[in-house]
């Protein structure tokens, strides 16, 4: 097909073959055109598929949801979440397919008439402005860009991070090396610009896809980590159970070890134990029952869930052993590890296994005041010996003891109008105050009486001072007082109230100064 003359003949020839080169280009794009089409149908039918499995996958998800909300009500939440983000996000872009295909309706056999769209204009002239993006370009980029984002701001930590990265990676964006261009292009440039429009739709419904594969996997990944979760034997620790509760000396113990597990997030719909209902909490249920006479005593019952409708029991079988006997008393002070004189220290005295009634305990100023709760009020000495006795149902008796040290009262620190330290404020303020006095860090709760201090203003004489209020002596000895000075109260007197003559350790004293 070179240059120069050529014959009427060769000229046909020439005309015939391109002829036939163009019939054979048009039945090729044809062809590649009908499989665009054929691939398009072939990925709605996958689809389809897809969202039956997801709303199944769903609706078991509600159901656990429905019967352990504790364990799966929060990704319930987070799914709802991403299946409407996902549905939006479908409905947006079955939206451009609507608008660019409008032209090119669908068969009775629901098939675009796949030869005739091999145009690009629909498409470029939605998402291109001459040869620069429009707002419907944009922002049908952004919506692919925004898309994994939202999915990982909604799931969070339910979502694994391998996931997560697939999904980032199924919506990515950037730009893409065109070895046509011989450089990088704009990703929407890359795929849609000057496509035919079958191609175009094609690649649409493929995203569809990701967007339905996405909330499938999240789905199933959500699934497979409790799975995983359930399976891994750091979910499970030795459980030690033994064949009784208590055992006495000289006897062999014997039990076995078992791996059970703890899920704070499951929660039963019923527990029973000895024939009575008891509250279930999350991951475990407490009882409370009457031990019963000596000797073994079984507990029996059972754990029910409600399980894809139906409710599943778990049996409850062990057993436990009253013993008697005890050897020792337990004796505690209620407040310290010692006892103050001056108050009454509060005591809680009994024995292991024995009832409060069976119980006697004796000692200088201790006195009972029922159900195992006595009253101390040591007198002289430095130690109170707290002598304790039983007596076991057989008419026994045990005793045991216990030896407590007897102090003071701390000395308190006295106080102007209810302030310690350096008090400060006017003539007028102190001339009307009270003076008084607080035990610091002192665990009972008592009432202390000033009943005398000395006041002492600088230069002049002191004041002895009987009460807890200024006298006139001290008002005239305080009007020779000017800003700046100092008044020390100090030698003050303090009593307990209702303690008779008992009298405290020497008070600190408290100084006011004048302003």
């Amino acid at each position: 097909m070179a240059g120069g003359k050529l014959t009427p003949r060769q000229k046909m020839i020439n005309l015939m073959y391109l002829v036939f080169i163009a019939m054979l280009a048009l039945n090729m794009s044809k062809e590649v055109l009908s499989a665009f089409g054929i691939l398009n149908n072939k990925i709605e039918d996958s689809n389809s598929i897809t969202d039956n499995r997801n709303e199944t996958s769903f609706l078991q998800l509600a159901q656990k949801a429905s019967d352990q909300p504790g364990q799966y009500g929060d990704k319930k939440i987070k799914v709802d979440k991403i299946r409407a983000l996902s549905k939006e996000f479908s409905d947006y872009i079955e939206g451009i397919k609507t608008e660019i295909t409008k032209e090119f309706p669908k068969d009775k056999e629901g098939n675009y008439p796949f030869e005739q769209m091999d145009k690009s204009d629909a498409i470029d002239n939605m998402f291109y402005i001459g040869d620069k993006e429009s707002p419907k370009g944009k922002d049908f980029v952004a919506k692919i860009q925004g898309f994994a984002g939202q999915i990982k701001a909604i799931g969070g930590s339910s979502i694994a991070d391998s996931e997560m990265k697939k999904i980032e990676k199924r919506f990515a964006t950037e730009k893409v090396y065109s070895q046509k261009a011989g450089a990088k292009l704009d990703w929407l440039e890359y795929n849609y610009h000057h496509f035919p429009l079958i191609a175009t739709v094609t690649k649409l419904t493929q995203l569809q896809a990701d967007i339905k594969a996405t909330e499938s996997d999240i789905m199933s990944g959500m699934f497979q980590s409790d799975l995983v979760a359930a399976a891994s034997l750091t979910a499970y620790q030795p459980i030690v159970v033994m064949d009784k509760s208590v055992f006495f000396q000289g006897e062999a113990v014997t039990g076995k070890i078992i791996l059970g597990k703890f899920d704070p997030s499951l929660k039963a719909k019923s527990v029973i134990v000895n024939g009575s209902s008891v509250q279930a909490q999350a991951g475990q249920a407490k009882f409370s029952f009457g031990a019963g006479g000596i000797g073994e005593h079984p507990i029996g019952g059972s754990f029910n869930f409600d399980e894809n409708g139906k409710v599943v029991s778990l049996p409850i079988k062990d057993k436990y052993v009253v013993v008697a006997r005890p050897k020792s008393a337990t004796i505690s002070a209620d407040k310290m590890n010692v006892v103050y004189r001056g108050v009454v220290n509060p005591m809680t005295i009994s024995f292991a296994g024995v009832t409060a009634d069976k119980v006697t305990a004796s000692a200088p100023g201790l006195s009972s005041a029922g159900g195992g709760k006595y009253n101390m009020s040591p007198g002289a000495g430095t130690e109170a010996v707290i002598n304790v006795t039983g007596t076991l149902p057989d008419g026994s008796k045990v005793s045991d003891k216990k030896t407590f040290r007897i102090k003071g009262i701390p000395g308190p620190t006295g106080t102007i109008r209810g302030e310690m330290g350096v008090v400060k404020g006017p003539k007028s303020s102190l001339e009307i105050s009270t003076i008084g006095a607080k035990l610091v860090d002192f665990d009972f709760e008592v009432g202390l009486d000033v009943v005398g201090f000395n006041l002492k203003v600088t230069g002049q004489p002191t004041v002895v001072v009987s009460g807890n209020k200024l006298n006139a002596q001290c008002k005239s000895v305080l009007s020779k007082a000017g800003r700046g000075d100092q008044v020390t109260i100090s030698e003050i007197k303090t009593k307990l109230v209702g303690a008779g003559s008992y009298l405290l350790p020497r008070t600190a004293p408290v100084i006011y100064e004048i302003q």
